[in-house]
């Protein structure tokens, strides 16, 4: 017998990103598909062991109207109101009547928007919602929610399960944190607000992302914690500038954050970044080179030469306290770039501008290419044991199918929010572009999604899944797509062995 849980099948998604109250703060669309797929997922192998994993950002606590950057004493209000929205409501219907399902489990884990599924009280109240008083249903229930993934076997295949943020530097969590919130809530006590340090990504979306969402509902689907993303946000709105600013530094404090105390059995303590390390970074973080280039060639025409913009930074840098190296960055600290920024585009327009920051973004787009080993992939499986045979991860939103060699094969879950998909001739020039930023510039997700160019939807109609099967005594994954209404069989995209 295995020292993991053992399935005939296993049947794999993440990045749901349930939550907002407002249907323009809502970047899940399929919902009906959703649910379908979920009690087609039910259906399978009749008489068997099937679980449905729902790995990370399942819900999107970010998305909702929390004070501060964790919900701790709303935790279960605001969860609660999630399960019973109305675009939602259905999904949840679609769990609860799989967990009632004998052979069934339902395994969900821990990602990025969703941190509030470590606490008890949370979790207490998605197994009552789903299962009621059920034993049984209850029992088919399963969280992992302290960063260790979730391991099981599937015929002779060991799978692991994990999101994929805790390799990203942006996302990571510190789950004795998580814990320790925890362990406040259960004994009565509260959280201050001032104890909690949350990781960049959330602060961007918390102190950028959803104030400029409020007019451009698409900017969720650009996944700016990237770099040249970040300049399409600087181009949409420069006053956030200031904000991306200081949160540069944090990048690197994964590697500071490894010095956590070992309190494991307290309450206190929780980790904040170190105040004294300095982060070099360069312009190229916060904009992308067609951005760059274009401001840089504004100022060499301009009264204002490189050099004097560079002496002018070294000198802004000095009467600053923030603790921000710089390295060949001539356009120096986040003021002087909205400065230059804002004075460039006052001469070519926000419509170029955001045309050059889009192509930073897909520089050397590697988007939608199953095979290509980004950086998730590489350091996930950097640090995972050659005894595991296939990894799934989710995260990045990007579906990706590898074989890795010897027998070991590598999936990403992909997502199921919309996903935009620009091309080279739609980025060609500033006239190919203004159909296009007529659409973006409306802001709201009801044009996005009616839009088409070329005869193609903006928005594609992709939803990704993974399943891994019992097939003539060895396991069979697969990447598939979920079609339709989602009551039917997904597609085969690639599939492992053969």
């Amino acid at each position: 017998m295995s020292d993991f849980p053992e399935y005939d099948e296993i049947h794999v998604i993440s990045d749901i990103h349930m939550g907002g109250n407002k249907v323009d703060f809502q970047i899940l669309r399929e919902t009906e598909r959703l649910a379908n797929y979920i009690s087609w997922v039910g259906q399978q192998r009749p008489g068997g062991r099937v679980a449905l994993i729902l790995n990370g950002d399942v819900i999107d606590t970010l998305a909702e109207d929390i004070h501060g950057y964790v919900a701790v004493d709303e935790a279960a209000v605001t969860v609660q109101r999630i399960m019973k929205d109305p675009s939602f409501c259905d999904i949840w219907k679609a769990l609860a009547d799989f967990v009632k399902l004998e052979g069934r489990t339902l395994v969900i884990i821990i990602g990025n928007h969703d941190i509030e599924l470590s606490f008890p009280v949370v979790q207490r109240l998605i197994i009552t919602h789903l299962a009621g008083s059920d034993l049984a249903a209850r029992a088919r229930i399963e969280f992992s929610t302290t960063g260790a993934g979730y391991t099981c076997m599937v015929g002779n295949a060991r799978i692991y399960c994990t999101h994929g943020n805790e390799v990203d530097a942006w996302n990571y969590n510190r789950y004795e944190d998580l814990a320790k919130v925890g362990r406040r809530l259960n004994v009565g006590r509260s959280l201050d607000p001032n104890e909690w340090y949350p990781n960049a990504g959330t602060r961007m979306v918390k102190e950028v992302m959803n104030e400029v969402k409020r007019r451009f509902a698409w900017i969720d689907l650009l996944k700016p914690e990237t770099s040249a993303a970040i300049g399409t946000l600087l181009v949409l709105d420069p006053s956030q500038v200031s904000k991306i600013g200081k949160l540069l530094p944090i990048v690197g404090e994964k590697m500071q954050g490894q010095k956590q105390v070992d309190q494991r059995l307290s309450a206190e303590g929780f980790q904040q970044p170190s105040q004294d390390v300095a982060i070099p970074f360069t312009t190229d973080r916060l904009l992308g080179p067609n951005l760059k280039a274009g401001i840089l060639g504004a100022t060499a025409a301009g009264s204002r030469s490189a050099d004097e913009m560079l002496l002018a930074a070294e000198e802004n840098f000095n009467r600053t306290d923030a603790k921000i190296a710089t390295a060949d960055n001539t356009l120096g600290t986040p003021q002087l770039i909205l400065d230059s920024l804002t004075g460039w585009m006052r001469g070519v327009g926000k419509d170029e501008a955001l045309r050059r920051a889009l192509k930073d973004w897909l520089t050397d787009d590697k988007t939608f290419d199953i095979s290509d080993q980004d950086d998730t992939y590489k350091q996930v499986t950097a640090a995972i044991g050659s005894p595991v045979d296939f990894i799934i991860t989710g995260h990045t939103h990007l579906e990706r199918a590898i074989d890795m060699g010897g027998g070991r094969y590598y999936f990403n879950s992909g997502t199921w929010i919309r996903l935009l998909q620009f091309t080279e001739a739609m980025l060609k020039d500033t006239a190919s572009f203004k159909p296009v930023y007529d659409v973006l510039i409306n802001g709201k997700m009801e044009t996005i999604d009616q839009a088409k160019f070329g005869n193609q939807p903006f928005v594609m109609d992709q939803t990704s899944a993974v399943s891994i099967k019992e097939e003539g005594g060895k396991a069979v994954g697969r990447l598939t797509h979920v079609v339709g209404n989602g009551s039917g069989a997904p597609v085969e995209i690639k599939k492992f062995p053969g």
